[in-house]
């Protein structure tokens, strides 16, 4: 076994070409010599030293080892989900006129009190006021300053609701004081959005490894490992808005309630993947 001791006995051996003083020459010469021989003596045992420790090490000194280059291929992957909207996002407002600020404010917070102890009572999700605003009302005519008139309030909420309950609740909103149905927006369930990216990635994955076993095939090379994974995107699918105006159905009693129905919402991924083979 080759050890740090060994290599040190073959090498520092009398033939190397370091200086050497007897007992009797090292007794008899002035201090200044001796120094000289152990300043003279260091250098050599240094390189000695190193050397040998590359030995050890299994490193050839003045020899590189040449490594061949990684071979890698990169692809890309996409994956698509569709998912069912189940969920109505629903923004609406009071508007409501007065001769004053006062009683226009007034007059809309009792209407979206009425509206919103209304929603309550449907449980309905996410239920937050979305806008507050109070501005004047003008009338213009030719060659005059405009003239107030009044004032203009109005109140926004917005609530998220079961699509088979939006109608029937959008109606009952608007008997309870809502004046204007801003926006209905379909959207799935955080739970069914989240299941629906991590299948959108595994497809995304799957895909990115077809493309690259499609490549080497053809060129007779074998995959290997997976050396790289970048995530591109996995990403919440936006909200889809309502296509048109709502239209009524009149049903068997002579009402009317308006229908809401959902679509269906995308997610996507995309994985890139460094192949080597």
């Amino acid at each position: 076994m080759l050890t740090l001791e060994t290599v040190i006995k073959t090498n520092f051996t009398p033939s190397n070409n370091l200086p050497r003083m007897s007992k009797i020459q090292q007794w008899l010469a002035p201090d200044r010599d001796r120094r000289n021989w152990r300043s003279s003596a260091k250098p050599a045992l240094s390189v000695l030293l190193t050397t040998s420790l590359l030995v050890l090490m299994g490193v050839t000194p003045g020899i590189t080892q040449e490594r061949k280059p990684a071979r890698t291929l990169t692809a890309s992957g996409r994956g698509i989900v569709s998912i069912p909207t189940t969920l109505s996002q629903i923004r609406l407002t009071i508007e409501v006129s007065g001769k004053t600020p006062t009683a226009a404010q007034q007059e809309a917070a009792k209407r979206s009190t009425q509206v919103v102890n209304y929603l309550k009572s449907q449980q309905v999700e996410k239920l937050q006021t979305a806008g507050i605003n109070l501005n004047p009302t003008y009338v213009y005519q030719t060659g005059t300053s405009p003239k107030i008139t009044g004032y203009s309030a109005t109140n926004s909420i917005s609530f998220r609701v079961n699509n088979d309950r939006a109608g029937a609740i959008l109606d009952a909103a608007v008997t309870n004081g809502a004046t204007r149905i801003d926006g209905v927006n379909f959207v799935a369930s955080e739970q069914a959005i989240s299941n629906a990216q991590l299948q959108a990635l595994k497809q995304a994955t799957q895909d990115a490894q077809r493309q690259a076993d499609a490549v080497l095939e053809t060129l007779n090379l074998k995959r290997k490992e997976v050396i790289g994974i970048q995530i591109n995107s996995a990403s919440t699918p936006a909200p889809i808005p309502l296509a048109q105006e709502s239209m009524r159905a009149k049903v068997a009693d002579g009402n009317y309630t308006t229908p809401v129905v959902g679509g269906e919402q995308q997610v996507e991924a995309a994985v890139t993947l460094d192949i080597g083979y």
